[in-house]
């Protein structure tokens, strides 16, 4: 009977220590600045290339919206004033009152009064050139936009090439014994630059056809503008 009761004790004792040894797991945190450089020299080079596309997005989105929202500001009077000078055939002050604007139609306008005494056609390839002129400085980047739209994805993908060859390489350096941790470089390599492209490639495109859509709606009010002035050369001749 005694033997037995110094049993349980024993056991208990035993199972305190157990319980004091065994420890709840700590959770681990993986910060943005850790996820970038646990990829190997490899996955470092492909984010920092990423890091360079995202900037340029940033820097190419901004610059063109702001030209476009420039080019877009419209004058309810220039109209007006156009037709007005043209009536009293001062045309060197429809040409200042174009100077004075900076929107595309102003330019295509200023173009046409230069050549006004030409006929109808004459007239509208004149400022149909100028309108292509405008329509390409409207569209300066947007071609770099789009490059990047594209290569970002794939220099991700590119990424995730060379983390699973990291990953298969430590492997088969292994001689068969393989560690999780042992295979947490490649595999970090592999999904954080796929998720980097992506993003960028996402945000990329979407700038792309915010501006693609700003340049299609500038071009109609261009082509409305030059349909008004010709218009207005009509019944002054």
């Amino acid at each position: 009977m005694k033997t037995i009761l110094l049993q349980v004790p024993l056991a208990v004792d035993s199972l305190g220590i157990d319980l004091a040894q065994t420890s709840e797991p700590v959770e681990k945190t993986l910060s943005i600045i850790d996820l970038i450089t646990s990829g190997g020299v490899g996955g470092q080079i492909i984010m920092i290339t990423l890091g360079v596309l995202s900037i340029l997005t940033v820097y190419f989105f901004w610059e063109r919206f702001q030209v476009i929202k420039k080019a877009m500001k419209d004058d309810p009077q220039f109209m007006s004033k156009v037709k007005d000078y043209l009536s009293d055939h001062k045309v060197e002050s429809v040409v200042a009152l174009c100077d004075r604007s900076s929107s595309p139609v102003a330019s295509m306008v200023a173009k046409g009064t230069l050549v006004k005494n030409s006929s109808s056609k004459d007239v509208q390839d004149a400022m149909e050139r100028q309108g292509n002129l405008e329509v390409y400085k409207l569209e300066h980047n947007l071609s770099s936009l789009a490059t990047i739209a594209g290569a970002a994805p794939m220099i991700g993908f590119l990424g995730t090439v060379i983390g699973m060859i990291i990953a298969f390489h430590e492997m088969a350096s292994a001689g068969g014994q393989i560690d999780v941790e042992m295979l947490s470089k490649g595999i970090y390599t592999a999904m954080t630059t796929t998720v980097a492209g992506l993003i960028v490639g996402i945000v990329a495109y979407l700038a792309y056809n915010q501006l693609v859509a700003k340049v299609i709606k500038a071009t109609f009010k261009m082509e409305q503008g030059t349909a008004e002035f010709l218009e207005i050369i009509a019944k002054n001749k």
